[in-house]
């Protein structure tokens, strides 16, 4: 249910937006680890079928159709399927806010969004234009936001408080098996973007099976969602600032930081190539990403829980926040192999901590219990925004304002400002 910003239009009429439904309850209940899993695997497939492309095959299949241009296709294809997500991901959320299938209300979007990413993948793969890359990578984008929006509502709607710095822990994770199983295929299919495609489009469809067999999604009762208006639906995505002040300064520092983290790996590919002259970049991005993944795990199932026993979130946020900015400064400074080996544990040992601590601190400033997935998905475009902005500030940076320096220094500065803002949250220690 899509509701007007006003704390009067709770379903039941309370101004806090409680509901005795147990799709709209707040949970109490811990989940099982048998549900983790399946939360961390359906993590695992979106995002090998985000980052695989965006690290790897689409800029392998940019220098196939145009070498001299490839970063201008990279920034134009991986833009315009941000761009998508920034509507598909609270839209999505929004709409499985209503959804009242007896299967639940997250359940649906992520099998429907998981089979049409699946195709978009595999159709990919056969693109020879850069119409069809932009065209079929903005469908990967529709249906694997659809399936993101579902999955992070799931958390807010069935994971305790106490518990969620833990399963946010072990969310991110998943995020980063993702990311590195989109490095793995790149380095085993040598070039072969278009087995690569097909391995994401697999990795994506298979992972969400687990979830869907043990989804613990309890159905939306009809009479629980308002009739569908237009305008109370579309009023329902402004999320007042001067209402909710640390909703709106959460999503801010979110953005802030994933922009200095974007900024940091959009290129990678090509530094390896044409800065560090790395033989084989697909293999050292491998590489990298492998490093950049084992120290975001680690930190991200220690700091997760351990904000949880504290019970303080904007301590880790803000300390993580700098350590991103400092990956920035050295990749800036050390453009050799070593630096990029040095940035990327950096990088890792910020944004593990980051990721689960900030996703719990986000789930505890959603103004109502009845529109979690519209408010998650809005604060998930400040995932899919910084796509958008981050390959054209890359641009910028590397064809007109210096070079690779200028590209890391300006990712620093940008991740530092997130850290600062984090302090305006006042609801959350």
């Amino acid at each position: 249910m899509i509701l007007p910003d006003t704390p009067a239009a709770a379903p039941d009429g309370t101004s806090d937006g409680t509901s005795t439904t147990a799709a709209l309850a707040e949970p109490t209940e811990k989940v099982t680890a048998r549900w983790v899993a399946g939360l961390v695997l359906v993590n695992v497939g979106i995002n090998a079928a985000f980052f695989g492309p965006i690290n790897v095959f689409i800029g392998q299949q940019a220098i196939s159709i145009d070498a001299p241009g490839k970063e201008a296709i990279l920034s134009l294809v991986t833009a315009c399927g941000a761009a998508v997500s920034l509507v598909a991901n609270p839209l999505f959320g929004a709409l499985s806010d209503r959804t009242t299938s007896r299967f639940g209300r997250r359940a649906p979007w992520v099998l429907a969004g998981a089979v049409l990413g699946t195709a978009a993948l595999v159709a990919m793969s056969f693109s020879a234009l850069v119409a069809l890359m932009v065209l079929f990578w903005c469908l990967v984008q529709l249906g694997a936001n659809a399936a993101y929006a579902a999955i992070t509502a799931a958390v807010p709607d069935r994971v305790p408080v106490v518990q969620r710095g833990g399963v946010g822990g072990l969310a991110a994770m998943g995020q980063t098996l993702g990311i590195l199983a989109g490095a793995v295929f790149g380095a085993v299919v040598s070039g072969n973007f278009l087995m690569g495609y097909w391995l994401c489009a697999a990795a994506l469809l298979l992972s969400v099976v687990p979830y869907l067999l043990h989804r613990n999604d309890p159905a939306l009762p009809r009479e629980d969602v308002r009739p569908f208006r237009v305008a109370a639906f579309l009023r329902g995505f402004w999320i007042s600032p001067r209402r909710y002040p640390d909703f709106a300064w959460a999503w801010l520092t979110r953005f802030l930081v994933n922009v200095g983290n974007q900024l940091t790996i959009v290129y990678l590919l090509f530094f390896l190539r044409d800065i560090i002259g790395y033989p084989d970049p697909a293999a050292g991005v491998l590489v990298l990403t492998g490093i950049y993944a084992v120290m975001v795990m680690a930190t991200a199932v220690l700091a997760g829980p351990w904000s949880d026993r504290v019970g303080k979130r904007k301590p880790f946020v803000i300390g993580s926040s700098a350590i991103i900015a400092t990956a920035g400064g050295i990749m800036a400074f050390f453009p050799v192999w070593p630096g990029a080996l040095a940035g990327a544990a950096v990088l890792g040992i910020g944004f593990g901590a980051y990721l689960a601590v900030d996703f719990a601190l986000l789930t505890q400033v959603l103004p109502f219990a009845v529109s979690r997935g519209k408010d998650m998905g809005v604060i998930n475009v400040a995932n899919s925004l910084p796509q958008v902005v981050a390959p054209a500030l890359a641009y910028l940076a590397v064809a007109h304002w210096g070079g690779y320096r200028i590209l890391f220094l300006m990712a620093a500065i940008i991740g530092l400002l997130g850290a600062v803002f984090v302090v305006k949250i006042r609801s959350v220690a």
